[in-house]
């Protein structure tokens, strides 16, 4: 290796090092985070900020909530949706910076109920032997749509309206199961394999092609463009220790 190749080298090594090494440019991340995946993103958090001088200050709730937020001048730099379509929305509109997005994972909906023996499958829906039925907002949640897209494949949506409750999000319809006003529910899988439900109740994971795919997608926001530290938590959010976690709460990874 020459020289200059060596200085090059070294100068990689160094901004990387600049980016992620402990005690170096501390920074904190605003981040913006889909209620359905907060549960594994607590724990990607808590690695990112070993790993790096970074902090992380997570905000949940519900994706339509974010980007109606995010277009009124929210601070946030990271978003992290629970649907592709947000994203590319705000980088087209300028508050994402293009070429940041990707999608860091692809969720799975599941039917729950804190009964074991409820949950046996879509006839659990078509028989209606339950008061309640929890479903996030399908106007601002991408889970509560695709709730909404696979009753209404099952022929169910119409004659269970009168059952529905509706959650702001994914957190408040979870909110709803735990706390009993719901017998049943639709959550994201990453809900039920969290420790407050892992174990517990009865669950159908709903077929995948009874709903659109649930594309989740980041994005790096132009408020974030020069933060050292929203920068490396995309990198972070790529990285191999960040995919374990992701798979390990029942998302697909591409």
């Amino acid at each position: 290796m020459n020289s200059q190749s060596r200085l090059l080298s070294c100068l990689t090594g160094l901004c990387a090092w600049l980016l992620i090494a402990p005690g170096a440019q501390a920074e904190q991340v605003q981040v913006a985070v889909a209620a359905n995946f907060v549960p594994p993103f607590k724990e990607i958090a808590a690695e990112f900020e070993k790993a790096s001088a970074h902090s992380v200050q997570i905000s949940a709730g519900s994706s339509g909530k974010f980007y109606a937020q995010i277009k009124n001048g929210a601070p946030f730099e990271v978003f992290l949706s629970a649907d592709d379509e947000r994203p590319k929305l705000l980088e087209d509109e300028g508050l994402g910076v293009k070429g940041s997005r990707f999608t860091y994972a692809i969720g799975r909906l599941v039917l729950w109920g804190q009964d074991p023996a409820l949950v046996t499958g879509a006839d659990t829906l078509r028989t209606g032997t339950f008061k309640h039925l929890a479903i996030a907002n399908p106007k601002t949640a991408p889970y509560g749509t695709a709730a909404m897209q696979a009753m209404m494949k099952l022929g169910v949506w119409e004659s269970l309206q009168p059952k529905i409750v509706m959650g702001e999000n994914q957190g408040q319809t979870s909110g709803f199961l735990e706390s009993g006003n719901a017998e049943l529910g639709f959550l994201a899988l990453s809900q039920v394999l969290d420790e407050r439900l892992r174990g517990k109740g009865s669950r159908w994971e709903v077929p995948e092609d009874l709903h659109e795919p649930i594309k989740q997608d980041a994005v790096l926001l132009t408020k974030g463009q020069n933060s050292l530290a929203a920068k490396a938590l995309m990198e972070f959010l790529q990285s191999q220790r960040a995919r374990a976690v992701i798979e390990r709460y029942g998302y697909h990874v591409n």
